[in-house]
């Protein structure tokens, strides 16, 4: 496991790219982000196996935009590379597809670069996510994404790590503004409508963390897609165990607590023509 620090890198503090890290058993972690994630362990053990849920969830959602034609995408608070990232997805499928990692880790942008096997098509960028226009404007953004033409924008495990005093909504409406018509918006988000000691207790471990942690009630959630059409079946929960949401894998249904299960929102909305 990381234990050598790069320099400006304090890892005494714990990170929540790296405790994802650490939940999907990786090795890019320090033992601060072990120990606090281990104490989100014993309160939601079931979180190893959602967090490793939406990481799986990524590649399939990737693989229905292609299959929709998306050949551009923008995938912001991206975290620590793992399997099945985005550009190897995409480029699987479509293989001149475009995607734009944003992060503001310093961290996550080096181990990025690192990862990228095709720099003509594939770009690391270390921005705040939280300022759109430092995003679109980046010139590594502007050389990859053609924003004249349909985009899939990726926010996957990400904006319950914004508080509400960064006016997430604000942002993400500022985000779909900026797209063309046929351009889709991707979401998982963690929720407040199941186990809500649960998550009381979680959000006052990553206290102590880099970031916070902001589950949000499905409402609110759900509004974060403006007037994005929702693909159906819409916002599900339960890691989709709904009928009909085409982006699980119904013949590997996750074992995971049913509650714990229902805390998880996905949803895909694309802006109307």
């Amino acid at each position: 496991m990381m234990e050598q620090a790069p320099v400006g890198i304090d890892p005494h503090v714990p990170n929540a790219a790296r405790m994802y890290d650490y939940f999907l058993g990786g090795k890019d972690n320090f033992q601060a982000d072990r120990d606090l994630a281990d104490m989100v362990l014993k309160v939601m053990p079931d979180i190893r196996v959602g967090t490793q849920e939406n990481r799986a969830l990524i590649g399939r959602v990737v693989k229905y935009l292609c299959d929709q034609g998306i050949t551009q995408f923008l995938d912001l608070g991206s975290g620590l590379p793992a399997r099945e990232n985005v550009h190897e997805a995409a480029l699987r499928h479509v293989p001149d597809a475009r995607v734009v990692y944003v992060d503001n880790d310093p961290v996550v942008a080096t181990h990025g670069r690192a990862l990228l096997a095709a720099p003509d098509r594939v770009a690391m960028v270390q921005a705040d996510a939280r300022r759109p226009e430092e995003v679109l404007e980046h010139p590594s953004v502007r050389a990859l994404i053609d924003f004249e033409r349909p985009v899939a924008l990726l926010m996957m495990f990400f904006l319950h790590l914004v508080p509400d005093e960064d006016d997430p909504q604000g942002f993400v409406a500022r985000y779909r503004e900026a797209l063309a018509p046929g351009s889709y918006l991707a979401i998982s988000h963690v929720g407040t409508d199941s186990a809500p000691e649960q998550v009381r207790r979680v959000s006052d471990f990553y206290k102590q963390a880099n970031a916070p942690f902001c589950p949000r009630p499905g409402a609110e959630i759900a509004a974060f897609f403006g007037d994005f059409e929702l693909i159906p079946p819409g916002l599900a929960t339960g890691l989709g165990e709904e009928t009909g949401w085409p982006f699980v894998d119904p013949k590997n249904p996750p074992l995971i607590d049913e509650e714990i299960a229902r805390m998880g929102y996905a949803g895909i909305g694309r802006r109307p023509f």
